[in-house]
């Protein structure tokens, strides 16, 4: 059962400006991963439900996060299904994040008052899913629509809040751009995640590129 309510998790992501998400097989490397990202400053971060048993994965995550970092908020992305929504829940999951629009989704999440952010990529999509309950938009991929999408949909809609995810980088005129055309926070997988040579993840690095992009976000919303 989630522990943190929907209002909770969507002023947290206001608050962070950022949803940091992974996804690892491994349950050892995913804690180092979740580790160094709470050591860079987060407190709200995605896990990607990819592979196979990857619910199993997040399961032991999850606990582990409940008892070494108990204030951070922890969601599952990448969900296309209601069953597949209401397997995470059952194993904890604080929001739901999906990359299509799915009104069997939105039910599960709405009986548990579970935040659910889906993808959409119209304003007729986004219109269907405020009307289901919807507080942030997750618009993917954000590199396909660009800033200018965001900007153009706030002007008739400024009650919309919208998260891009895929296109979205640590370079500070990418992060200017989205926050100037009114992103709500933003998604942001692997420009964070950075690997070695080897190609595993560079646990140091994710903790200091996670500090510092927080830092930069707060600096550009301040100065906007």
């Amino acid at each position: 059962m989630a522990r943190f309510t929907r209002i909770e998790v969507a002023q947290k992501m206001k608050e962070q400006g950022m949803v940091p998400l992974f996804y690892h097989s491994d349950i050892e490397i995913a804690k180092k991963v979740l580790q160094s990202i709470y050591k860079g400053g987060a407190r709200l971060l995605e896990f990607t439900n990819r592979g196979d048993y990857a619910h199993e994965v997040f399961a032991e995550l999850y606990k582990f996060a409940m008892k070494e970092m108990p204030d951070l908020i922890m969601g599952v992305g990448s969900v296309t299904d209601g069953g597949t929504a209401s397997l995470y829940l059952q194993l904890g999951a604080n929001f739901v994040v999906t990359p299509v629009f799915r009104e069997d989704i939105a039910i599960v999440c709405n009986r548990k008052k579970v935040m659910w952010s889906p993808g959409c990529g119209s304003l007729t999509e986004i219109a269907k899913a405020e009307e289901l309950g919807c507080e942030i938009v997750k618009l993917f991929p954000g590199s396909t629509y660009g800033p200018g999408f965001i900007k153009a949909i706030r002007g008739p809609q400024p009650w919309t809040n919208v998260m891009p995810t895929g296109g979205v980088s640590t370079d500070p005129e990418n992060l200017k751009a989205w926050f100037a055309a009114g992103a709500y926070c933003v998604g942001m997988g692997s420009k964070l995640m950075v690997k070695d040579k080897a190609g595993m993840f560079d646990f140091k690095k994710i903790g200091t590129h996670t500090k510092n992009t927080l830092k930069l976000i707060k600096q550009i919303r301040n100065t906007a």
